[in-house]
């Protein structure tokens, strides 16, 4: 059992209110990095627990406790990508694991629903990130949330309903999780031997746990030294740079220059920066040398190659190409000043 982060106290008491009236789906949409898919956890155990406690929160102690902690209660699934599962690393023959919930994954819900629960009482699916679900398994969870069975409740875990269909929306109770506010963060990420959490958290866009993240993260070396580049046009040299970073997975590299190009941009344009705010007055010099129609040019350009960043690629090519981009940016804007 993983314990409630301090923001989410408020938000188990909302969901202690509905326990008397259950709906068969619940969507929790949140922004992403703040502990939604450790809350739906934490209530999918309560449901099945034995002996919750005055709270709601599972006891821990009982045999639905131990079968939950050991990911054997009978009367639980949890659809995920296989990339996100712990054994993505033992696909057999090197093959790369699915980033989609796949159809076949949602058509499994049937035999589930159709069994009776092993203590008599609820059964709980958990689909987490609900916006992965391919369109086939979207329209296939659909005609389960149409046909619901009793004493199933099914959880969907969101960073995007955007992305999820009406359809599926109108039969889901909402339960929306906030982002908590810089303060608590920062005081979170304090007790967790963070020292400087001001500046992780505004690289993480506030979320704490992706904040966390990024203080572990094995690339932190790399991403110093890509600031270090980044803020020297003068020196800026994007062949060494994209040498440098190539160990790094493409979607990484390219969400840092993306945070930095909007620093750029926030700073012309009203002096204010968001993401690098050690870097203010670095930020600021830089953006000076640039003219704004050409850095919303290089934000589109990285927008495609985010989205194809997932593509098999060679990252040192795509680096070389997109930094060698951001160098003429630079050049360009030096040249009119």
């Amino acid at each position: 059992m993983t314990e409630l982060y301090p923001w989410q106290h408020e938000l188990w008491q909302r969901w202690a209110g509905l326990r008397t009236r259950l709906p068969h789906a619940l969507l929790l949409k949140g922004p992403q990095g703040i502990g939604k898919l450790d809350f739906a956890m934490n209530l999918a155990q309560s449901l099945l627990c034995v002996d919750p406690l005055a709270d709601g929160m599972p006891c821990g102690a009982c045999a639905s406790c131990h079968w939950f902690d050991q990911q054997t209660h009978p009367d639980f699934r949890l659809l995920q990508p296989d990339a996100l599962s712990a054994q993505e690393d033992e696909k057999e023959g090197g093959k790369k694991p699915a980033r989609q919930i796949s159809v076949d994954q949602i058509r499994s819900l049937s035999n589930f629903a159709s069994l009776s629960a092993h203590q008599g009482g609820y059964r709980v699916v958990l689909i987490h990130p609900a916006e992965a679900m391919n369109v086939n398994a979207a329209n296939a969870l659909l005609k389960t949330l149409e046909e619901p069975t009793g004493k199933m409740l099914i959880i969907l875990v969101t960073h995007k309903p955007q992305q999820l269909l009406p359809t599926i929306l109108s039969r889901c109770l909402t339960l929306a999780a906030t982002m908590p506010s810089p303060a608590a963060s920062a005081a979170w990420l304090q007790q967790r031997g963070i020292s400087d959490p001001a500046t992780v958290l505004a690289q993480a866009c506030f979320a704490p746990l992706q904040a966390m993240r990024l203080a572990e993260d094995a690339t932190a070396g790399e991403y110093g030294i890509f600031l270090q580049a980044i803020r020297q046009p003068a020196k800026f040299d994007a062949l060494a740079l994209a040498e440098q970073l190539q160990r790094i997975e493409p979607v990484h590299v390219i969400h840092w220059l993306q945070q930095w190009c909007y620093d750029l941009g926030s700073a012309k344009l009203t002096g204010k920066v968001r993401y690098h705010p050690e870097l203010s007055d670095s930020i600021k010099n830089v953006s000076e040398k640039i003219n704004a129609i050409d850095l919303l040019r290089y934000q589109k350009e990285l927008l495609i190659a985010k989205r194809e960043a997932l593509h098999p690629l060679n990252p040192k090519l795509l680096f070389e190409s997109l930094l060698l981009a951001y160098r003429q940016m630079m050049l360009a804007g030096i040249s009119i000043k």
